[in-house]
């Protein structure tokens, strides 16, 4: 519940009747990350509509505009700012019309080189109209001299770094594109059309493919674009599929301690089976004597059943939640910030008064979420209060696409874990350590945890400072 920004969600469907609606309700299903902005392009085969707005998916998406997004093929993109303004030249997908026809592009991640792409973009002419790091990529592909969209899109793409999950879409054809460090999700499913014809879809999480009725085919690799062409659609085969680059699988970590869907399945692990399991290291880690395990809603749950069971005590919903609040909500002054909390956040006084209780969230960030959770606790009525979090200390920020504060803002990076304690009114506090998070999820050292250890992707590769320096292949 701390002050993780979501990221982006992005989705492509092919070869399907209706795409638009399709991709309507994979970004519904993904509306959690990110509540900014949402918005759709379709080809009917001849040109490309868009449609988008700020706002939430089904605030934006009437029947009367899902009907004007015509055609077999169509991307969305669901928007929480990372980098850019709040404004309508801001939100996804990006459409252009250039030499080769129309194109639209919809990114989730973030680029680490953007200023230093785009500042060589204006010195040679560019006009741009937005603040997007993925309007980088509209121009650098209209300007490469090479003759077909493929190798365009390769060539573009040989200038930037960072985290990205790309889907380009052009009048016949849809390309999906994640980096060469796999750091954010992307998934492969694919639909059985009533006509015999199979459709594919892309999406930042498999939750989608539940919704709207698609078999998850595999994950998108590390370093990989896919081609969705006509022809392969009709000859029923997979689409083409071509390495770009050498994979450097480095996925992002916090997609299983926050931001993905319980339900979804991200770079190969069940993410509620990896928050559950989270909290069954927790218990090992931490064995605390209280009454009763409650955790804060939603992220906290899968974690607070894992430490209940292992370690005997009784999990209690302890708060319910108010899932109504919106993001907007002004925060001048600290009483107004303890009212939002207490908006989200209601505690059962008849469960928790003259109790000891463990209280187990996702993170610490600057500590303030979690102070006012202690107190709120207080006030009604705790003994004591064990704050148990299921992760490691945050220590440093992401530069990849996750909306974290400065490194001066991140509560666990300038204070020992007894200071954090005593700031936020704990009786006590503990971490998830770094080996029990991997052993968790399962997965060996190519996680990306420089949030906790402060050991940055190229820093893993090359030892390059973020962000990395401009390349091009030209």
């Amino acid at each position: 519940m701390e002050s993780w920004n979501e990221e982006c969600a992005i989705v492509g469907v092919y070869n399907v009747d209706n795409a638009a609606l399709l991709s309507y309700y994979s970004l519904f299903a993904m509306q959690h990350r990110g509540q900014e902005a949402s918005g759709i392009s379709a080809s009917n085969g001849t040109k490309i509509t868009t449609i988008k707005n700020t706002g939430l998916v089904t605030k934006i998406f009437t029947q009367k505009r899902l009907d004007k997004l015509q055609g077999r093929s169509s991307i969305g993109h669901n928007r929480y700012s990372t980098a850019g303004e709040d404004s309508i030249n801001d939100t996804q997908p990006i459409f252009a019309r250039y030499d080769l026809g129309e194109m639209a592009i919809a990114h989730n991640g973030n680029l680490t080189n953007a200023k230093e792409v785009r500042e060589m973009l204006i010195k040679e002419g560019t006009i741009f109209q937005s603040y997007l790091d993925t309007e980088n990529l509209i121009h650098l592909i209209a300007r490469s001299k090479k003759t077909s969209l493929t190798d365009r899109i390769i060539d573009a793409l040989s200038y930037i770094d960072g985290a990205y999950c790309f889907v380009f879409l052009s009048r016949s054809k849809m390309f999906a594109v994640r980096d060469r460090y796999g750091l954010r999700p992307l998934s492969l499913g694919k639909i059985q059309n009533e006509d015999g014809s199979t459709g594919y879809v892309v999406a930042s999480e498999s939750c989608a493919f539940d919704l709207i009725g698609a078999e998850f085919v595999r994950d998108v690799k590390a370093g990989e674009m896919i081609i969705f062409d006509g022809a392969y659609a009709l000859q029923d085969s997979q689409p083409k599929s071509i390495q770009v680059f050498e994979p450097k699988p480095h996925s992002c970590v916090f997609e299983y301690i926050y931001f993905a869907r319980p339900d979804s399945n991200v770079f190969g692990h069940n993410v509620y089976q990896a928050r559950k399991q989270m909290g069954i290291e927790l218990a090992k880690e931490h064995q605390i004597q209280a009454d009763m395990v409650i955790p804060v809603p939603d992220s906290g749950v899968a974690a607070a059943i894992g430490y209940s069971k292992q370690s005997g005590i009784d999990f209690e919903l302890g708060f319910i939640r108010n899932h109504y609040v919106g993001r907007t909500f002004i925060e001048p002054t600290q009483q107004e910030r303890e009212l939002k909390v207490r908006l989200k956040l209601n505690p059962i006084r008849e469960l928790i008064a003259n109790k000891d209780i463990i209280v187990i969230d996702d993170s610490v960030v600057r500590g303030t979420t979690s102070r006012q959770i202690i107190r709120i606790l207080r006030q009604a009525g705790a003994r004591k209060i064990h704050l148990l979090i299921s992760s490691p200390p945050t220590i440093s920020p992401c530069f990849y696409g996750i909306d974290t504060p400065d490194k001066e803002q991140l509560i666990c990076a300038n204070k020992s874990i007894e200071e954090v304690r005593k700031h936020i009114g704990a009786d006590s506090l503990g971490f998830l350590s770094l080996s029990g998070l991997t052993k968790s999820i399962g997965e060996d050292s190519s996680l990306c945890k420089a949030c906790f250890d402060g050991r940055y992707i190229d820093d893993y590769t090359t030892g390059a400072a973020i962000p990395a320096p401009l390349k091009s292949s030209h």
